[in-house]
């Protein structure tokens, strides 16, 4: 099995790569419902960085239309009303929003998406694969783990979602533990969407230290450039966790799916152009 690789090389509005990725999860759930399918979809690996942007899972979706005041023009989630100034902006400041919001249909609840962090979507068909969603889960955790490991970074998971790390805070402080990758994803009928978002640069810190992200009061986030990787750019932590991926997939799920024995490149034409 082959699986296609699109890497986003510059900064990318949200919304679109969630066309994209919706254009593809709806390719694999048509092969699903024909009597005698051809050939499946190739699964597909979307690695990005978006424009600033607030995201919210099932577990933390805004209220109702018919639950909000009619002089609220943008329904928030109460982890967000906060900080609805920098996702409207204040036009008695006549200040514009520094980020957007957009809900999801991933697990978790809210973090952030934005300009100095890898965003890993993938679109695959579990029962192909032979995953589990829980292994599937493990299968994006321990990928992150293994990009970590190469740069010579402990990571590890704990009962909270995400992978983590042990950040040092002082030569007399013990270290804490940080969160440097969030992990969320989406179910239809085996089709996987969503995944990862791995903080690469400090530039995401800000926008987090606005939110209780993924609803875990106290914990702060990190990133490669945070615990003292540097000069590293996106596309080759990109390429590392698609490398990552299909090792792990081999070493931890072999024998219960097809195995991936070919990793080839994509552009967002060969997308679109498909689209029927």
């Amino acid at each position: 099995m082959r699986l296609a690789h699109l890497h986003l090389p510059n900064i990318t509005p949200f919304k679109h790569v969630s066309s994209l990725q919706q254009i593809l999860t709806s390719r694999f759930l048509t092969h699903k419902k024909v009597e005698s399918p051809p050939h499946p979809p190739d699964p597909t690996i979307i690695t990005f960085t978006p424009n600033p942007v607030y995201t919210t899972g099932r577990r933390d979706l805004p209220p109702s239309p018919h639950s909000r005041s009619p002089f609220t023009t943008l329904s928030l989630p109460p982890s967000l009303q906060p900080i609805r100034s920098l996702i409207t902006g204040s036009a008695s400041n006549r200040t514009p929003p520094v980020a957007e919001y957009h809900p999801t249909l991933r697990g978790g609840q809210t973090t952030y998406h934005g300009p100095g962090q890898l965003v890993a979507y993938t679109i695959l068909d579990l029962r192909r694969l032979g995953l589990t969603p829980r292994c599937h889960i493990r299968l994006l955790e321990n990928s992150i783990i293994d990009v970590l490991r190469g740069f010579d970074i402990r990571g590890f998971v704990t009962e909270d979602p995400g992978v983590w790390v042990s950040a040092a805070t002082g030569p007399t402080i013990p270290p804490k533990i940080k969160k440097i990758t969030a992990v969320g994803v989406h179910l239809r009928r085996h089709i996987s969407s969503y995944g990862i978002g791995l903080n690469v640069t400090e530039e995401p810190m800000w926008f987090f230290q606005q939110i209780v992200a993924c609803g875990l009061d106290g914990r702060e986030a990190t990133s490669l450039a945070g615990q003292g990787v540097e000069g590293v750019t996106i596309e080759d932590v990109a390429d590392r966790f698609v490398r990552s991926f299909v090792e792990r997939l081999k070493s931890d799920c072999s024998g219960n799916g097809e195995a991936i024995d070919t990793v080839y490149k994509i552009e967002e034409k060969d997308i679109i152009e498909t689209e029927p």
